[in-house]
């Protein structure tokens, strides 16, 4: 069965972004870019919520058109472009997007179907609100968090309405010249 790996930038006291959304905290170098594309090279489905995957859309398909394009934008628009596209949101339909599903409804029944299919780990990028929907679910099955040095102290939480815990494995870490640290868990499903 395929994982859902939730893929996030966080801060220190545990916030994804500050509370009107802001993102202007998180490191982000070349060290980290080459390390995330080893690893998103080898997924073929990318979840996301409807204003994250928004916010891609309107960059990553022409990235590498773009005037003096980074070789992470060459790559990251490759990839973007072939890896199939899961969208969960309640108020965008189906309409005939390229390589892309969206899920509207039956969250747990259409991601469990999802999660049979063949191929690789399924990786949640960013998405707050839809991490928060599948937390709820218990659909997400690895965080692989890049811990930021920063305390917030206010913003949107990753781990919000918790009802139960949820035991992590630890698989890898490392650590960045940014200082920037990257966790990797699966949950602990025993």
């Amino acid at each position: 069965m395929r994982k859902i790996i939730s893929f996030m930038h966080i801060s220190l006291d545990g916030f994804v972004a500050g509370p009107n959304g802001e993102m202007d905290w998180i490191k982000i170098n070349d060290e980290i870019f080459d390390h995330v594309e080893k690893r998103i090279g080898q997924g073929d489905t990318a979840l996301y919520g409807r204003v994250t995957y928004q916010m891609m859309e309107s960059y990553w398909p022409t990235a590498a058109d773009k005037p003096n394009p980074t070789q992470h934008d060459i790559n990251h628009s490759k990839w973007y472009s072939k890896v199939h596209k899961v969208v969960l949101s309640k108020t965008m339909k189906d309409e005939s997007l390229a390589n892309t599903t969206i899920i509207n409804d039956d969250l747990t029944e259409s991601i469990n179907k999802i999660k049979q299919e063949e191929g690789e780990d399924i990786l949640l990028f960013g998405s707050p609100t839809a991490t928060h929907a599948l937390i709820q679910q218990n659909l997400i099955d690895g965080y692989w968090l890049f811990v930021n040095p920063i305390i917030l102290g206010q913003g949107i939480p990753l781990f919000a309405d918790i009802k139960e815990k949820i035991k992590l494995n630890l698989v890898t870490t490392r650590q960045f010249a940014c200082g920037v640290t990257e966790l990797n868990y699966l949950v602990d499903r025993q």
